[in-house]
This record gives C-alpha cells, structure tokens and sequence, in this order.
C-alpha cells in the first residue's frame, strides 16, 4: 500500500508545502488531517505563490482527490475565500471533500481566542487567535458544531441558540466583551452552508477504498511534532494532533495501513510564538538566517525566531513518529554565515542529556552544546546532484543523517518546487 504520511518535524514551518505538492504529483488522494486555518503552506508553481490555509496542498493538482479529514477544524468563511481563490486563478476545487464530522470554527470561538489571550497577559500562549483552540475545547466538552449539523438547517439553529446562552455569558461577565447575536450568526453561516454542501459526505469509505485498492494516499501534516497537544512544548503547543499517530484520527483509517512517514525538517530551525527554545539566535547570524530563509508567518506575517539546527528535536521527531526518511530542507540559507553549529546534546544542571525533556521547566534549563562544522559560500539554488553541493554542505548533511539515525531523501536548496536534490 503506497501510504505517505509528512510532518513537521521541529516546530511547523518547515516547508511541508512544497514536499506535499511534490508528492501530491503522483499521488490519488491528498488528506489533510489535522489542524485548522491556523496552518499556512506556502507553495510556488510555475513561477505562482499559493499560500493554503485549510486546502490541501494537492488541489493543484487536478487529478488528485482532496480530503479535509475529522480531524480538521474548519472556518467556512476562510474555505470558502481559499476556494473563490483558487477557482479565480483556474484551479478547480471539484475534487475536494470535507468531511460531515469536522468541526466548524464560529464567531464566539474567534473571539474567546482573542479575549483569553489578553486576560493571560504576559503569560500568552501566542495563538493566532483564530478560535482553534475553542473550537477543539468545544468538541472535547461535546457541544461543538460539526459539519453535518451546520448543514442541517433546524439543528444548526438550535446549536447555536443553545451555545450562545452559555458563550455569552463568558464573554460577558469572564472578559468584558461584546455578546453575539443568534439571528445574524445563523443568517451568515446558513449562506456557507448552502456552498459547502455540494464538497461534504462521509470520507472515510473513500479513503479506505482507495488505500485497498492500492491508491498512492498522501496524509499531509499541519504544524510540527513540538506543537502536538501531548508531545510538545507543552502549553505553548496548538491543539490537536500533529504527530503521525494523529493522521490515524484525524483521518479514520489504522496504522497498519501507512507505509511511511517522512519528516520534513530544516536546516536549521525557526519557532513562532512564546517557549524555551534552546538554540535560538538573538544576533547577527539570526537575523541573516530570518532574512535569507524570508522566515515571516504564511498566515501572520510575524518575523520568526531562530536558531541552530538541534539533533535532540530531530532525534526525538524520529523515535515518536517512526520517521522513515527525513526531508531536510532550507540548507540554502546558511551559505555564507561562516562557521555552521549542530546542536548534539544539552547541558542541563551539570549533566548531558540527549533526550528531549518532557517539561518546560527542564528545557529552559538546557543549554546547547554545540558542535562547529565548516560552511559555505555561493549560490546551491540550482544544484540538482548531491556531489555537486560544496564539499562543506555534503559534510552538514551527512552529520545531521549521523546525528538523527535516519536516512536524508531529499535537500530542498530553494523556494520552488524544482530546487531539490533527490538522494
């Protein structure tokens, strides 16, 4: 069974795009599994920028069936703009399916995500304050919204008049905010309700169907392994899923069914919002690194911090996603800094650790030991053959596959779908 699954393997924004859409060349099925609009992939085709937010990075292709799984949380308003978009520009969006059990993003989500950040005050978490993080409170507490209901005209209603008698009276009386009035929700949402329809049925006999049949199926990961809600930097983490054990529930098919898992890692590594983050560079070489990898957030635009490349995040991305190969991309960036680091291992209270710490309160502790490689200088941009990168560059890459115990398939040099060398 020819099952792909790509994560994130450090903390999201590590091209994940690109790989998809590169894969998604020859693959059936596209299914995104997790996450919502708080996830961009930014994709170049043809001389184009696409920046997704809900769609799957498939949708450019044409024969390629797009899924948006259980596991997504869907804003109608944001979809249905990506699609007006997309059929703008000439793709087509027939082939995608939502499916009936993914939770919808509502008003009252978006602004309890806005009104909890301010009341935590210095203690943000650093959400985009989408309303992701309601909407996935609301589906645990089991009053969410789903799909199927928003398209059911006479429960939608009552969901949300019996949602907003509750709502209200938190963003009233909890954070000093405006209330929401049912009437015009349930005027606005039932117009999206009416366009979606036609995308949404039960996906799940479609992707089993496909993965029997021996289909090529891509699973497409949203964020990266240290945002999951359970394994990562715990709170500053988003809400949902995505490791590759959340592509099974997120999606509705088991493990037995994937055949590889592939971690799309950079060649060094950026963070967005708050958090230890032991390797960060607060200097020059940061900001070379930012400016040189055009590092600002696909959704927020909010520079991006960085750092070194660390081994203990790649090395715990591979042992609790069962990485097969890792794609390691944005080398291009460090040419020209001069000398390159690797972190191997932390220092933390006088002991070296190599294990990824479970607690925030350890990993502020950590302090990165370092190993010094030489770099680089000139434009790899267009270098198709490994042995043709600078001898330095070939000795980074080969040090980062010693380091992580898992293979390098691929070394993205560039933005575009073409600027990648293939091992």
């Amino acid at each position: 069974m020819p099952t792909k699954i790509v994560i994130g393997a450090q903390w999201g924004d590590e091209g994940k795009g690109k790989t998809i859409d590169i894969l998604a060349a020859s693959s059936d099925v596209v299914v995104r599994t997790s996450g919502g609009n708080n996830a961009g992939h930014t994709i170049e085709a043809d001389g184009v920028t696409y920046k997704l937010q809900l769609l799957p990075s498939g949708i450019l292709n044409p024969r390629t069936l797009n899924i948006i799984g259980v596991g997504v949380v869907v804003d109608p308003k944001v979809l249905l703009t990506e699609i007006d978009g997309m059929e703008g520009q000439g793709i087509s969006t027939k082939n995608l399916k939502i499916d009936a059990r993914a939770h919808v993003i509502m008003p009252y989500h978006i602004a309890l995500d806005a009104l909890s950040e301010k009341a935590r005050g210095a203690g943000d978490i650093g959400t985009t304050k989408k309303g992701i993080g309601p909407c996935y409170v609301d589906k645990t507490e089991r009053c969410g919204i789903r799909i199927c209901d928003l398209i059911n005209p006479d429960k939608f209603r009552k969901m949300v008049c019996d949602n907003l008698k509750i709502k209200n009276k938190v963003i009233e009386l909890v954070y000093g905010g405006e209330p929401f009035d049912a009437e015009q929700i349930i005027e606005e949402y039932s117009k999206y309700a009416k366009r979606l329809a036609p995308y949404v049925t039960d996906t799940t006999p479609l992707l089993y169907e496909a993965v029997k049949n021996d289909k090529r199926v891509l699973f497409e990961g949203a964020q990266g392994i240290l945002l999951d809600i359970d394994f990562g930097t715990y709170p500053y983490v988003t809400s949902s899923h995505p490791i590759s054990g959340g592509v099974c529930v997120g999606s509705g098919i088991g493990p037995n069914m994937i055949d590889e898992c592939i971690g799309v890692l950079k060649g060094y590594v950026t963070r967005v919002g708050n958090g230890p983050f032991p390797t960060e560079l607060n200097d020059e070489t940061g900001e070379a690194i930012r400016q040189n990898g055009h590092e600002f957030g696909t959704v927020t635009g909010r520079p991006r911090r960085t750092g070194w490349f660390d081994a203990v995040i790649a090395k715990y991305a591979v042992r609790t996603n069962s990485l097969t190969s890792i794609v390691l991309n944005k080398i291009d960036p460090l040419g020209g800094i001069g000398k390159i680091k690797i972190c191997v291992a932390y220092e933390k209270e006088g002991k070296v650790i190599t294990d990824f710490p479970p607690t925030l309160e350890e990993l502020a502790k950590c302090k990165p030991i370092y190993e010094e490689l030489d770099g680089w200088t000139g434009d790899i941009s267009n270098v198709k053959d490994f042995y043709e990168l600078p001898i330095a560059a070939q000795n980074y890459v080969h040090r980062i596959e010693e380091l992580c115990e898992c293979k390098v398939s691929s070394i993205g040099v560039g933005p575009g779908r073409d600027q990648n060398i293939n091992l």
